[in-house]
């Protein structure tokens, strides 16, 4: 199995938790570590500084108790901003900066920032530069393949990367154009690794063990972002380690054991959110880890009813118990 590094820091292993907006905040970026990630990037934070009093810039900016290297990823589209913003995240804990040019949301490429940078090759430059110069600490780049199918440039701009000083690279294997739709092509990011001699992490529909192998040897690339996969089963760190390293699959996690992650996770939430917030944003997790335990939807459809900690802990509580002796759930 590969081994990773970005700068000073050899990762545990190549396995990184792709930043997700809503979704890799502490509590989570905490479990999917626990469960076999050698890295867990922070949700985006918008780079204008100004904006960082919110709460949702303060939650996204809480690193307590994460073990290294801490990654926090910046997104923007004015170099000076990005370099502030990185410099100040440097001066709050972060030891490696990801800069964001990969986010297709449209409210993200209207500002001229995430993947609709890759647009402007002159304006990316300058924004590496400055980001690089700004801080003493590595800065990584999560790019797309291009803009389009038609403009393919993430070669180019991964040899502007690496002349900029960047330590390392991630690349989705689609265009902006695409979104999240159709499958993730390869071929760009093979095409990357062999133009760049700074390490390369594959990202995009790395859904399964067999699938990880086959992209790690079709791109040769150092490592994988697993972002989407990772929703509602984090323990998919652990299996696709186990099989890179044994050819072997590691047996589905037991009804006990997803109940404990569970629990634990939302008793994680409501910590570091409060009950409010935290009741809401359990929903979607919720909802993700009993895609497989509840197609007709109808205990999610009622958990989302629930307004306190204890009422969603106890309902997860009697629903397992009635998974485990085989009761159909009743809404």
């Amino acid at each position: 199995m590969p081994t990773a590094k970005i700068g000073p820091y050899t990762l545990p292993n190549p396995l990184v938790v792709a930043p997700m907006a809503g979704v890799t905040d502490r509590p989570f970026r905490l479990l999917c570590r626990k469960m076999g990630a050698g890295l867990a990037v922070s949700e985006m934070v918008i780079a204008d500084s100004k904006l960082w009093h919110t709460r949702k810039s303060r939650t996204r900016m809480d690193h307590a108790g994460e073990p290294e290297p801490r990654s926090v990823q910046i997104a923007g589209g004015d170099p000076e901003m990005l370099a502030n913003a990185a410099r100040l995240n440097a001066q709050s804990g972060a030891q490696i900066i990801d800069i964001n040019m990969g986010c297709p949301a449209k409210k993200v490429c209207n500002k001229a920032s995430g993947s609709a940078l890759m647009k402007d090759e002159n304006l990316v430059r300058e924004i590496l530069n400055a980001v690089v110069k700004a801080v003493d600490i590595p800065v990584t780049l999560k790019m797309r393949t291009g803009w389009d199918e038609n403009y393919r440039n993430a070669p180019a701009i991964a040899r502007m990367a690496e002349d900029a000083g960047i330590q390392a690279l991630a690349v989705h294997g689609r265009t902006r154009a695409d979104k999240y739709n159709g499958e993730a092509e390869y071929d760009t990011i093979a095409e990357v690794k062999a133009s760049v001699g700074i390490p390369v992490f594959a990202n995009g529909d790395i859904t399964s063990p067999e699938k990880a192998r086959r992209v790690l040897e079709h791109t040769g690339a150092d490592g994988l972002l697993i972002g989407r996969a990772a929703q509602g089963s984090p323990w998919i760190f652990r299996e696709i380690l186990h099989f890179l390293e044994t050819g072997h699959h590691l047996p589905a996690p037991p009804l006990r054991e997803v109940e404990q992650i569970l629990s634990e996770h939302l008793d994680a939430l409501h910590s570091f959110y409060g009950e409010l917030m935290g009741v809401r944003i359990a929903r979607k997790h919720v909802g993700w880890y009993l895609q497989a335990h509840d197609p007709g939807k109808q205990f999610r459809n009622r958990f989302n009813t629930f307004n306190d900690a204890s009422e969603q802990k106890d309902s997860i509580r009697q629903y397992f118990s009635g998974l485990r002796n085989g009761e159909e759930f009743a809404a």
